[in-house]
């Protein structure tokens, strides 16, 4: 598959974007998909299609603890499913722009 992907691993094209580039991607980060990361994909997803940016730490755990409940709305549960920076490797994967307050 031939992606334009940004020096961080981004796609440059987000219209590119499915669940075989998801998969793809996190093949590349060393993480199989299971349910519950789709659900956290889907998620941030949407989160961007309301507010236009990809959300950072607080306002994931926020988005995540309003839609899914308190087990899964904290930063404990994010970092398991997607180690390092959860904000920035779930963007990734959901074929977003990587969160401008991420370092």
């Amino acid at each position: 598959m031939d992606l334009e992907l940004d020096n961080d691993g981004y796609l440059q094209d987000r219209s590119q974007w499915n669940e075989a580039i998801a998969a793809e991607l996190a093949s590349a980060e060393q993480l199989e998909l299971t349910p519950a990361h789709w659900e956290l994909i889907w998620l941030v997803r949407d989160f961007y299609e309301r507010f236009e940016v990809s959300p950072a730490m607080r306002p994931l755990v926020k988005q995540v603890r309003e839609r899914l409940g308190e087990e899964k709305g904290n930063s404990i549960y994010l970092m398991k499913l997607f180690p390092g920076s959860p904000p920035k490797l779930l963007a990734k994967l959901a074929g977003l722009p990587r969160p401008t307050n991420c370092l």
